[in-house]
C-alpha cells in the first residue's frame, strides 16, 4: 500500500477538546478512526479515547496482515468500544455515561469499508467529485431521507452514539473499490458544521491532503468564530505514486509480517487483547486521565 495521510485536531471556542483521531497499519491493511466525545455528558474525551484504543487493539489482533471480513470486524469493534465505555461508567457508579460518536475505515486489497455511529463523517472524493459520504444518525438526516417529519423533533439531536444506555445504531458501508488518487476524509462535526459539502470537496480535491486539511480546519474555525466547535480531521490519498518520498506519505511495501504501526495512544495495545480485561482497561484509563490532567494544567 502507498498513501499520503494528514491528521490534525484544533480546539475551537470550547473549554476542552474531546475529539480523538488516529490511524494504524500493517503491511497490507490500514485502519483510520475518529471519535468526537459528546458534550452534555461527563468525560467525553475518555469515551473518545477508549473507542480509539479498543478499535485499534482489535485491529492489531485481527490484521494478520489483513482483516478478514472487514465489515464484520468494524461492527464488532464498534460494539466492543461501546461495551468498554459502559464498563468504565459502571465501575465508577456514574449517574450518566460518557458518550462519543465514531467513524472508522479499513483500507485493504484496494477497497475501503467503513462504519459510523453518530454525526462524525467520512467523505470519499474521486476526480474532484463527491462519490459518497456517510449520513448522520440525526433527526435532520433522517428527515432528509424521508423517514420522519422534521417538525416532530429537534433537528440537531443525535438518536444514537457509543456509551448510551441503549444499543448503538450504526451503518457499515463497503467494500468500495478504490482508484489511484481517491481521497478519504474523516471529520468531526466541527468541520462540516461550518463548511458546506461543496467547500470541503472543492478544497480537498484541489490540493494534496497535507495542504488541504490544515486549510479546511482553519476555514472552519474562522467560520465558527469565537464559539467554534473543535475541529478534527484525518484524511488520506490512496495509492499516491510518490507517497514514500513525501513527508506525509506511507509506503508499506517493505513492512514485514507481524509489524504494526500506530499513531493512536497506547494502553490496551500493550497487553493481550483477547478479553480486553479490567486490568488493561484500568491502565488505559490511567494513561488517558493523566494525559487529560497534563493538558488541563497547561491551560491554567
Amino acid at each position: 500500500m502507498k498513501f499520503s495521510v494528514f491528521q490534525v485536531s484544533r480546539r475551537g471556542g470550547r473549554e476542552k477538546n474531546e475529539d480523538r483521531m488516529g490511524y494504524c497499519y500493517t503491511r497490507e491493511s490500514g485502519l483510520f478512526v475518529l471519535a468526537d466525545g459528546m458534550g452534555g455528558h461527563p468525560e467525553g474525551e475518555v469515551a473518545a479515547q477508549l473507542a480509539l484504543q479498543t478499535v485499534s487493539a482489535l485491529f492489531q489482533r485481527e490484521a494478520r496482515p489483513v482483516v478478514r471480513h472487514s465489515g464484520e470486524f468494524l461492527a464488532a469493534a464498534l460494539m466492543a468500544a461501546h461495551q468498554q465505555i459502559i464498563r468504565y461508567a459502571s465501575e465508577r457508579a456514574m449517574l450518566d455515561t460518557p458518550r462519543t460518536t465514531l467513524v472508522a475505515a479499513v483500507l485493504q486489497q484496494s477497497s475501503a469499508t467503513w462504519v459510523h455511529c453518530g454525526d462524525s463523517r467520512l467523505y470519499l472524493v474521486r476526480d474532484g467529485q463527491l462519490l459518497t459520504r456517510t449520513r448522520d444518525h440525526s433527526y435532520l438526516e433522517q428527515h432528509a431521507a424521508g423517514v420522519i417529519r422534521l417538525e416532530q423533533v429537534n433537528r440537531n439531536i443525535l438518536f444514537t452514539c457509543l456509551g448510551s444506555p441503549s444499543k448503538p445504531v450504526y451503518d457499515v458501508t463497503g467494500p468500495v473499490s478504490l482508484q489511484q488518487g481517491d481521497k478519504l476524509l474523516l471529520c468531526s462535526d466541527g468541520l462540516w458544521g461550518s463548511l458546506s459539502d461543496a467547500d470541503i470537496v472543492r478544497q480537498l480535491a484541489a490540493k494534496p491532503v497535507a495542504d488541504a486539511v490544515p486549510d479546511l480546519v482553519e476555514a472552519a474555525l474562522r467560520s465558527g468564530g469565537a464559539h467554534s466547535d473543535n475541529v478534527t480531521v484525518v484524511a488520506l490519498e490512496w495509492e499516491t505514486p510518490d507517497a514514500f518520498e513525501s513527508t506525509h506519505g506511507v509506503s508499506t511495501d517493505s513492512i514485514s509480517d507481524g509489524v504494526f504501526a500506530s499513531t493512536i495512544q497506547s494502553g490496551v495495545l500493550d497487553t493481550p487483547v483477547d478479553d480486553l480485561d479490567d486490568a488493561a482497561i484500568e491502565r488505559s484509563i490511567a494513561e488517558i486521565n493523566e494525559a487529560i490532567r497534563r493538558s488541563a494544567a497547561r491551560k491554567t
